[in-house]
């Protein structure tokens, strides 16, 4: 008497697919990166106060200090042709700009567990590192867009670069908004209220732009408040965007300096997002 054999599950299509890289990575970390593109410019008034809030800051901000900042000695990072706080504060403004930016894309985040498509999004088979990889890019794109248009204020601002210069500052951009999008997701993951994460903004955000040299130089800072300056990583974002805008006055730091700083911070962040989406995700259900 035969025996039955039970079929085999690849002749009748019962396998279950391979899932390639591309698929389980890069398709939905674009979308989403994609989704925050677009969510972005549909809400012009989100557009326009981005820019509009840094401009007005930096012309009144600049204006006012403009007759009493003065830049002396050989560690300047005032062009000597534009030595007025409204030129030294332009690199700040942007840096403002990018953090603005980078703040409010990452509270799309909270907005996003609020209305279920986070939830969703988590119990796709999607990798956790596609979300991380999809939300940063997303608004790094956005906070580098927003700087890089701020750039064509520099002939206002006396800033009279090169075209490398500006690539360089550009360069600059692009890291500065990739490591603070990546430092607002670590920021914003775990919180479930806009009004939490605003608290947090105020307490380390907002500081660690004020104590990067974007109001006033390191070299002027008092002992204790220089040190801190040193450690702050985005001190050396602003000075590298000071090494592009300009080129021909001595900064605080090397470009190179300042590069490979930015570069290990954005790593580090980035690293922390991944770790931190990982963390809550793997936490057994209550």
């Amino acid at each position: 008497m035969a025996t039955a054999t039970a079929p085999n599950p690849a002749s009748i299509g019962l396998t279950r697919p391979k899932t390639s890289l591309s698929s389980s990575l890069w398709i939905p970390a674009y979308s989403l990166w994609r989704r925050e593109l677009v969510r972005f410019y549909r809400q012009k008034a989100r557009v326009v106060g981005v820019i509009a809030s840094p401009l007005l800051f930096w012309l009144v901000l600049g204006s006012g200090f403009s007759k009493t900042f003065q830049s002396h000695g050989a560690g300047s990072t005032v062009a000597a042709d534009s030595s007025h706080y409204l030129s030294y504060f332009f690199p700040g403004a942007i840096t403002m700009i990018v953090l603005f930016t980078a703040i409010f894309s990452m509270m799309s985040l909270i907005q996003d567990r609020n209305e279920g498509f986070l939830l969703s999004v988590l119990a796709s088979p999607v990798s956790r590192s596609a979300i991380v990889l999809g939300k940063v890019l997303g608004g790094a794109t956005l906070a580098a867009i927003q700087g890089w248009v701020f750039l064509v204020f520099c002939p206002l601002a006396g800033v009279h670069t090169t075209a490398l210069g500006i690539l360089y500052a550009m360069v600059a951009i692009a890291l500065t908004s990739f490591s603070l999008t990546a430092l607002g997701f670590i920021i914003a993951w775990p919180m479930d209220s806009t009004q939490a994460f605003h608290a947090i903004i105020n307490l380390v955000l907002i500081p660690l732009w004020m104590g990067s040299g974007a109001l006033f130089p390191v070299s002027g800072a008092s002992g204790w408040l220089r040190f801190l300056m040193l450690l702050n990583p985005l001190t050396y974002g602003v000075d590298a965007l000071r090494n592009g805008l300009f080129p021909n006055e001595a900064t605080t730091f090397s470009p190179e300096m300042n590069l490979i700083v930015t570069l290990a911070f954005c790593a580090v962040v980035f690293v922390g997002s991944w770790a931190v989406v990982n963390r809550r995700s793997n936490k057994p259900a209550a």
